[in-house]
């Protein structure tokens, strides 16, 4: 089947699509996760985690599918990242497997050592993941080291250079503000407060980070910004995001928590897309020689390839859809029970 449209770009919207849909998903629960040590008292520890217990999983399914297809249509970026950040990438699988035992674990035994135990491995695990996505973040904007053959050419401590690391700070502010509204969605009584409490901490430690990764982003990654320059309607995405931003704070101060939390999925969908258009059509920006760089066309996979994947695309992306949907309809509502 042939497409009337370059199929490059619409893997590359895709791709994005997929990874905005984790951060959006996953976000809240990683804000969670993140805050779960700064509430006290088992019960309470025990209403987070069976706020998020239903469907932390089922999010993850979006960075799964994300990662395939990623594999799939540009798998030469997939192989340039995945064996240039294999450190920070194994302490990602590794955090990803300490946070689900974590949440399965934590209440088979009743001793408070073992709870304060894996209390511990959640939040830690859930810090860690939300750093190490914005860190990969970063350094795909301010760009990393790339031979002519298309291997990472630098190190480990390469990649944690102060730009990459104020975005990873920036990232974790973004899913603690998300995570403390879900919570105040999802919880009442004391639990709720306490989430009232922490969602204007996080809006403010977020907006300390925001204009500061701006700032930087300005100063150490101006090609971020030439698409916007030359091309003025798209002024209207981080203008968007600007009044989408100033909302959620409105939001909770009317307590209509499901449109504050639904601006905070819009955030960070309209900062992914931010992103998406300063990068694009860059995958992997290559410096100092971005005549290396990986872009949606270099490194797509065959015509025929893209073809067969964007049509099971077709046909897949609706079941991941309704999949997410009907879980998050069936366990609608407040905590009531406590099975975590």
């Amino acid at each position: 089947m042939n497409y009337p449209f370059d199929l490059s770009i619409a893997w590359f919207i895709i791709v994005g699509i997929l990874l905005a849909g984790y951060a959006i998903l996953d976000g809240f629960d990683l804000g969670v996760g993140m805050l779960h040590l700064f509430i006290k008292g088992d019960r309470q520890r025990r209403v987070l985690l069976n706020s998020i217990g239903p469907v932390w999983d089922g999010n993850e399914v979006w960075l799964l599918v994300g990662g395939g297809a990623l594999f799939a249509a540009f798998p030469d970026v997939y192989a340039t990242v995945f064996s240039g950040f294999y450190i920070p990438f194994f302490l990602l699988l590794a955090a990803l497997i300490f946070r689900a035992v974590a949440i399965e674990f934590r209440s088979k035994e009743p001793g408070p050592r073992w709870r304060s135990f894996w209390d511990g491995a959640f939040s830690v695990a859930s810090f860690l993941i939300a750093l190490l996505a914005g860190v990969a973040l970063g350094n795909m904007v301010v760009g990393i080291p790339i031979g002519a053959d298309r291997e990472y050419q630098g190190g480990f401590f390469n990649l944690l250079n102060p730009y990459a690391l104020l975005i990873g700070v920036t990232t974790v502010a973004l899913f603690m503000m998300h995570g403390a509204i879900y919570l105040v969605l999802k919880t009442e009584g004391d639990v709720q407060e306490q989430a009232k409490k922490w969602v204007f901490g996080t809006i403010v430690f977020f907006a300390i980070c925001y204009f500061a990764a701006t700032g930087a982003t300005l100063l150490f990654a101006e090609h971020m910004a030439e698409r916007l320059r030359s091309n003025a309607w798209l002024m209207l995405v981080p203008l968007l995001n600007m009044l989408v931003a100033f909302n959620i704070p409105r939001e909770i101060y009317r307590k209509q928590y499901g449109l504050a939390f639904l601006s905070s999925c819009l955030n960070i969908a309209l900062l992914l897309s931010l992103f998406g258009i300063g990068m694009f059509p860059n995958l992997v920006s290559s410096q100092p020689n971005p005549e290396y760089s990986l872009t949606a066309y270099n490194a797509a996979a065959s015509e025929a390839s893209l073809t067969i994947m964007f049509s099971i695309a077709l046909l897949g992306m609706p079941f991941v859809l309704a999949y997410t949907a009907s879980i998050y309809w069936v366990f609608r509502g407040k905590v009531r029970s406590l099975h975590y």
